[in-house]
């Protein structure tokens, strides 16, 4: 005899699938919102320097995960969280490519952190650059079927530079349609490929690629930078804070939790960086006291198209003003401004 389920069950069955899908269905969206806020010193280990100090420096993150019907509606309601296009995140990379592309940026953000740290404390520490990452081809580039993310490039009609400033001057003199002789490594092998340049912009022709340097740090005193899954340029200001700590074995914290951002170079400038408001969240919860955020004073031209720009130190201190009144934010623009300021905090 045949077995006949009751009509209920069938409903029930057909309920439990569209609540599944309402929860888990992903959508072609990313939710941004306060990530983490941790304490670096777990992260660096510098040979004969250990961090003894109380308090500690904090590298704060942006939190990013696809969306889901539930997760969007909950985005929707926090004024914190935002919600981007797929490609506004990920560039029309997949998250494969995403992340190696988030791993370069930080290292690159680690190696200037070492050397501007290493050079403020008066510490041999030497530079050697190896060319430049293609962290992403454009789609009119004429080098798309050729190069890929990951590639190091080392030379322009073999003309090798000292930084990436140097490749994109090469280029910036030349015309679209003018070709080019790129040397590349890739998995260690040696590449070249010669193509056309295309045009990037109204005034300029290039390539046709997004890039960070690849550099190699050599440092007399070894050190050691750990960042775990955390990836993207804006730990270096912080990385650097923690490095040159440790070297000088100064007490810059004075016992507090300080948590910033920002990006740095080789000239101790601080650059801004996106998510700054979802990063006061972070280390609310964490329990910072201090937040350092980048400061660079905008142009005319800057307020001219766009009258309500608000600095990475403005948007950081308005969002703490509504959601973390207690705790201090101070605008840096370079790292001599940021251990000057933490030299002479009282406990």
């Amino acid at each position: 005899m045949k077995r006949k389920w009751p009509k209920s069950v069938f409903w029930w069955l057909i309920g439990i699938l569209l609540l599944a899908a309402f929860l888990f269905w992903p959508l072609p969206k990313y939710i941004e919102g306060p990530g983490q806020a941790s304490a670096i010193n777990n992260f660096v280990k510098i040979k004969n320097h250990p961090d003894k100090r109380k308090g500690s420096f904090m590298l704060t993150s942006v939190g990013i995960s696809q969306a889901r019907p539930l997760t969007y509606l909950w985005a929707k309601m926090v004024p914190y969280y935002t919600i981007e296009d797929a490609n506004d995140v990920t560039s029309g990379q997949n998250m494969v490519q995403y992340e190696q592309v988030q791993k370069f940026y930080m290292q690159s953000s680690i190696n200037e952190a070492i050397f501007t740290a290493y050079k403020a404390a008066h510490q041999d520490v030497e530079r050697k650059y190896n060319g430049i990452y293609v962290l992403d081809v454009q789609k009119n580039s004429k080098f798309k079927s050729k190069l890929a993310v990951g590639d190091v490039v080392t030379a322009i009609d073999g003309h090798h530079f000292k930084n990436s400033s140097g490749f994109v001057n090469y280029i910036k003199g030349k015309k679209a349609g003018t070709e080019v002789t790129i040397s590349y490594e890739r998995n260690g092998i040696n590449k070249t490929a010669r193509e056309p340049l295309v045009k990037i912009s109204k005034q300029r022709a290039g390539i046709g690629i997004i890039l960070t340097d690849n550099m190699t740090i050599q440092t007399k005193i070894p050190v050691k930078v750990n960042p775990g899954d955390v990836g993207g340029p804006s730990g270096g200001t912080m990385f650097a804070l923690q490095i040159y700590g440790q070297l000088t074995n100064q007490d810059l914290r004075h016992g507090q939790k300080i948590a910033g951002t920002g990006t740095i170079d080789a000239e101790g400038n601080v650059g801004e960086i996106g998510g700054i408001d979802k990063k006061i969240i972070a280390a609310k919860r964490s329990g910072a006291k201090i937040f350092l955020a980048p400061y660079i004073k905008p142009t005319k031209s800057v307020l001219k198209f766009e009258p309500d720009h608000l600095t990475n130190y403005q948007l950081a201190k308005k969002t703490a003003k509504k959601y973390a009144p207690n705790m201090k934010v101070v605008p840096i623009s370079t790292f001599e401004q940021a251990v000057s300021y933490l030299r002479n905090q009282k406990d």
